[in-house]
């Protein structure tokens, strides 16, 4: 492997001129904990389509996609034009605009559960702004949430995304937070059940519906639907974290692709079309918490407050307009999908050919890989399928330099992945993009298997 991070790094000269300059200047180095790789980390010059460029020159099949933001792929020329127009009358007002409300419309249109709107800046934002909603409606202070679920960076829910799940998410978290927050397994409605039964406290469940960091963990529609049946049961709000699957998975989301309608979605990432955005969605009556009346002691301590600054900026409101405008066609979602199930399916058949031990999975525009690590597991399998699990600490406890090193042999060959071992795909994407990725794919499992770090079925 050694031999690969030399390569790498001498071909990298600017790259590495940059990494040196943002150790000076950037807590931690980078902007984004997933932004730090090995040997160093991307910086890249410009994007087109379904690639992107470095600073070197170098270019990449691109699964990454902006952290999911780009369904419709880098630089698409449709909504630079409906920035560039929204840019020329101004970038920011500090007041509410027609924008705001055709970008609300668009939201309210495609979303089953969307009866209004309230726009922020990241799913962040937007998760913690639902769990207030939640607390306020329901006059209860807990909320509910699943193991190996990520739901943003605050201080409620930086916990229990990355095992151990049980661990502190971060330093500087006051230990008392996690009292307001009930944590489980996601998967299990008799467990939930009892939970809700016997603590009455609970407002609201938050989950991301397509399962743990955008499916990495699956669960079955059944789970969901069994949720929003206890949640009508116990008075308890139904939080979908869509922030991810939001016009992605379909273009009313995974409530759409799923069947299965919340109270609240959490949005962010494809909802602004590339721009930083965010919104909480759900029932009128839920969001009329912000309402003014006109009364001062309502207006004062009656009611969700809620400010930001750029909420809804107009440029985060013309890209998300142009780009939902577009994915309302139903047409960049299922071409997005059709490539992820092609690509899902040939890296799949390289893991069988080379007698690997791992499987390649994901729904709608997603995929993801798992290795197995453990040699009891891999000897008493036998072959491939009975290496199918949903247990969160075997799918997110890959061994993390094998985690490493697969994105570091990958972004050698000229692809990069989102996170862990799996990624997202745009409607801007290839079949060449896939075959070339899959070609990538192939050599990089061989340098893992010539390594050690992954293993083969006997």
């Amino acid at each position: 492997m050694h031999r690969i991070a030399e390569a790498y790094l001498a071909a990298r000269p600017k790259s590495q001129a940059l990494w040196a300059r943002a150790q000076t200047l950037l807590g931690g180095g980078v902007g984004h904990d997933l932004r730090h790789h090995t040997p160093l980390p991307l910086y890249i010059s410009h994007g087109r389509g379904g690639r992107k460029w470095d600073v070197d020159g170098h270019e990449y099949i691109d699964f990454l996609l902006g952290n999911g933001a780009l369904l419709l792929g880098h630089a698409d020329p449709e909504i630079g034009e409906a920035v560039a127009a929204a840019l020329a009358r101004g970038t920011h007002f500090g007041s509410d605009h027609e924008l705001q409300m055709e970008w609300a419309e668009w939201v309210c249109r495609l979303l089953p559960c969307a009866e209004r709107v309230r726009f922020v800046n990241s799913g962040t934002e937007a998760t913690a702004l639902a769990l207030r909603l939640a607390r306020a409606y329901t006059g209860r202070s807990k909320v509910l949430r699943f193991e190996g679920h990520f739901h943003g960076w605050h201080d409620e829910v930086v916990h229990g995304f990355a095992p151990p799940f049980e661990a502190d998410g971060s330093l500087g978290v006051p230990a008392k937070v996690r009292e307001q927050v009930v944590m489980l397994p996601d998967g299990d409605l008799e467990r939930v059940a009892s939970c809700l039964a016997s603590d009455g406290e609970v407002a609201g469940m938050i989950l991301e519906p397509s399962g743990a960091s955008w499916g990495r963990v699956p669960i079955e529609r059944a789970f969901l639907a069994g949720l929003r049946e206890l949640a009508d049961r116990h008075g308890v709000l139904l939080i979908f974290d869509e922030v991810v699957t939001g016009f992605r998975f379909a273009p009313g989301g995974a409530q759409q692709f799923y069947g299965v309608t919340p109270d609240l979605a959490c949005l962010a990432k494809v909802l602004a079309g590339g721009m930083p955005g965010g919104a909480v969605a759900g029932r009128a009556e839920i969001l009329d918490l912000f309402r003014f009346t006109g009364d001062p002691q309502h207006d004062r301590h009656r009611r969700v407050v809620h400010l930001g600054t750029f909420n809804a900026s107009p440029l985060s409101a013309a890209a998300g307009t142009a780009a939902l405008r577009r994915i309302a066609t139903g047409e960049p979602t299922a071409r997005a999908n059709a490539l992820a199930a092609q690509l899902r399916q040939r890296w799949d058949q390289v893991l069988e050919a080379q007698g690997i031990a791992g499987y390649v999975y994901g729904e709608a525009s997603t995929f993801h890989v798992y290795f197995e690590t453990d040699r009891h597991r891999v000897r008493a399998a036998g072959k491939r399928a009975a290496l199918v699990t949903r247990d969160a600490r075997r799918l997110k406890g890959m061994p993390s330099e094998l985690v490493a090193q697969y994105q570091q042999q990958l972004r050698f060959r000229g692809v990069d992945v989102m996170s862990s071992t799996g990624g997202v795909l745009s409607a801007a994407h290839t079949e060449t993009d896939v075959q070339q990725a899959t070609e990538a794919f192939e050599a990089a499992v061989k340098a893992l298997c010539e390594d050690g770090l992954v293993l083969c079925l006997d």
